[in-house]
């Protein structure tokens, strides 16, 4: 029978998924006024914004005519066949490591061991791993139509960059959706699995979290 496995951060009351950004606020069995009779508390709240945790980023993200979660294809973000590429070690991952690679129609997860700084103050350090703008590019003339990473972004954030964000504009451009803050890479195999990271079906967000897995044979 097939594994599966989860990639994904739990989200938690409170949390930080990076500095700058608000943590989301879950209230769990919240009343709410004026209720239907007879269904008790609702189900709970959650106020969060789109890039909390394990999320998905979009088109829309970047493009204002981009596709948002709501008009993006499922064939974009599930049942993908997905392929890790190891690049620890890095932190500016080159287009080298994705040399000879098949990753025409896959999903492209880059495990850089960074999740294991998750919620400690060196995970949204300026040293996190990202990838450079070649190596998106190479991603893309190569076929990819996924890419995540076990980081805080596929760019780097330090303030030298004065925010730009190369890597994202050139993926987001081919329609190649990204997928960041993943963890336990290592659990899965570097290849022969299917990948996915679906959000919720809402209307005008620009990214949104997912509940990202693996189907490993």
């Amino acid at each position: 029978m097939a594994q599966l496995v989860d990639v994904s951060h739990q989200i938690t009351d409170g949390m930080s998924t990076c500095p700058g950004l608000p943590r989301p606020v879950v209230e769990e069995s919240t009343t709410v006024a004026g209720g239907v009779p007879g269904h008790g508390d609702s189900s709970g709240r959650v106020t969060l914004v789109g890039a909390t945790g394990t999320h998905v980023e979009i088109p829309a993200h970047r493009y204002r005519d981009g596709a948002d979660p709501a008009d993006l294809d499922l064939e974009r973000v599930a049942d993908l066949p997905g392929v890790v590429v190891v690049a620890t070690g890095a932190r500016g991952i080159g287009p080298e490591s994705f040399a000879g690679l098949d990753l025409r129609g896959r999903a492209v997860l880059v495990r850089t061991g960074w999740d294991r700084h998750w919620r400690t103050e060196a995970y949204g350090s300026f040293d996190h791993p990202h990838l450079t703008e070649t190596a998106a590019k190479t991603l893309v003339e190569a076929g990819a139509v996924l890419v995540g990473i076990d980081s805080v972004s596929v760019d780097d954030t330090a303030p030298a960059t004065e925010g730009a964000r190369p890597a994202q504009a050139v993926l987001l451009a081919a329609g190649v959706p990204i997928v960041t803050h993943l963890c336990l890479l290592d659990r899965l195999p570097e290849e022969g699995f299917r990948f996915h990271a679906v959000p919720a079906k809402v209307r005008g967000m620009a990214a949104f979290p997912v509940r990202a897995f693996a189907v490993v044979p």
